[in-house]
């Protein structure tokens, strides 16, 4: 039978649970009616259950994720979702003037490194930590310098910890040729086709329409695809983001947000309310924080002229100062400039944001964005393996990391040829008519956008 991933009400309503505990909703009294009638948790890792549920579990589910949505949340008066309230509790909102558009060898290198930090981390998506850190000693590659690969591991070792299955034969060193499709790499292009149409005055409608016209709902996942969901059968922008979407703080909006940071360089302020209007369509509060942090992170990396301390500083000034997201990239940044090791960094990361958090969700793999970054202290190389090698969403995480790192490195010349080569300057992908693009093309497209009066 069918399992469809990210839709079930029955699979959703253990993600609303929890989403309501991290949010300051008190969800005890729904949870007890859920577990009462036989109610399972939420799938730890997967998207969907094993088995279906009766029609009566389904139905309760629905239900109970509508009450949900109506409990008041503690934490509201800190974390809203509307851009004039978030400005308001931002102090230091930056307002610095448009820059030059870097150069397009700078936003190839951007190109590449969120690649090539993709491609290192998706073999290993999902894994955990003793998994990961495993299987990379296990080949002499600890700390991370290379692709993962299977030669010299042990069977035995691959079967505990086997490959993520769809990467398994596309993404390790033996077998890398050119880039494969991710959504990680789709978002970035989905978002250049949406200023090429519409320029940097797009609406939110325009995004969900650009995502009915172009985007796969099946390439879609976790607050996507339940914002796709929810277009099909009628609902608008914004309650996309709200209705029956537990993945509303999750990573989806934040891996969107590198164009808004490339086609606002110098203005991080713009960056972020670019990244505002794409990420609402499916993600709130903490969720719209992570995108516009990292597109103002890079609006400021675009200028050539901060090393990353500064563009992390700065893309700190668009998150709300109180937020979850907020603490956790200060307790994150100074973690990583006060501990030598970066493996204890992680491991104090994971025992203060694991516990409570799914492995997708914004709030820890942000903070692990901006730790490996400020540990790394930019350099290309140590963010992309810092970042995959704290786990949790790995392709993600280290997709920013290289996307940052590289524009920071100014020129594709600039990345050891390890990383590039095997990418053969061609990128898979879904959207449009991107399949098979160089990352050169992709430049020249940005920064064409990036010049856009």
């Amino acid at each position: 039978m069918l399992r469809l991933t990210w839709v079930q009400p029955e699979d959703l309503l253990g993600h609303e649970l929890r989403q309501a505990r991290l949010d300051g909703r008190e969800p005890a009294a729904i949870e007890a009616r859920w577990r009462a009638a036989g109610g399972p948790d939420a799938p730890e890792r997967a998207g969907a259950s094993a088995d279906p549920a009766s029609r009566y579990l389904r139905l309760l589910a629905e239900d109970l994720l509508d009450e949900l949505a109506d409990l008041p949340s503690a934490l509201s008066d800190d974390e809203p979702t509307d851009l004039a309230r978030i400005r308001s509790l931002c102090p230091d909102w930056p307002t610095g003037r448009s820059a030059a558009a870097p150069d397009p060898r700078a936003l190839e290198a951007a190109w590449l490194g969120r690649a090539i930090g993709c491609l290192l981390g998706k073999p290993v998506e999902k894994l955990p930590l003793t998994g990961i850190r495993a299987l990379a000693r296990a080949a002499g590659n600890w700390p991370l310098a290379g692709y993962f690969t299977a030669r010299g591991v042990p069977a035995d070792l691959l079967a505990a910890h086997p490959w993520n299955r769809r990467s398994a034969a596309t993404c390790l060193a033996e077998n890398i040729d050119g880039m494969p499709e991710d959504d990680d790499l789709d978002y970035p292009l989905l978002n250049l086709l949406l200023l090429q149409r519409h320029g940097r005055d797009f609406t939110t409608d325009d995004v969900a329409r650009l995502w009915l016209e172009e985007l796969p709902p099946g390439r879609t996942f976790t607050a996507e695809r339940v914002a796709h969901r929810n277009l099909l059968a009628g609902v608008e922008p914004p309650h996309t983001a709200r209705h029956r979407n537990p993945f509303r703080e999750w990573i989806g909006a934040l891996i969107r947000a590198d164009m808004h940071g490339w086609s606002n360089p110098g203005d991080p302020g713009a960056a972020a309310a670019q990244a505002y209007r794409d990420a609402v369509l499916s993600h709130t509060a903490n969720g719209v924080y992570a995108a516009m942090f990292t597109a103002a992170v890079i609006a400021a990396a675009a200028t050539g002229g901060h090393d990353v301390h500064a563009c992390l500083r700065t893309g700190r000034t668009v998150v709300p100062a109180r937020s979850r997201l907020g603490t956790a990239i200060d307790h994150a940044v100074r973690l990583a400039t006060a501990t030598r090791d970066f493996d204890e960094v992680v491991d104090a990361l994971h025992a203060r944001y694991g516990p409570g958090h799914h492995w997708v969700h914004a709030i820890p793999n942000t903070a692990l964005i901006a730790a490996a970054l400020t540990h790394a202290d930019g350099d290309f190389t140590g963010s992309i393996s810092r970042a995959v090698a704290g786990g949790w969403d790995t392709d993600s995480c280290g997709a920013t990391a290289g996307s940052v790192a590289g524009l920071l490195a100014g020129s594709p010349g600039a990345l050891p040829d390890r990383w590039r080569a095997p990418l053969k300057n061609r990128l898979a992908s879904t959207v449009a008519d991107f399949d098979g693009t160089g990352f050169d093309t992709l430049a020249h497209l940005t920064h064409l956008e990036a010049t856009r009066p």
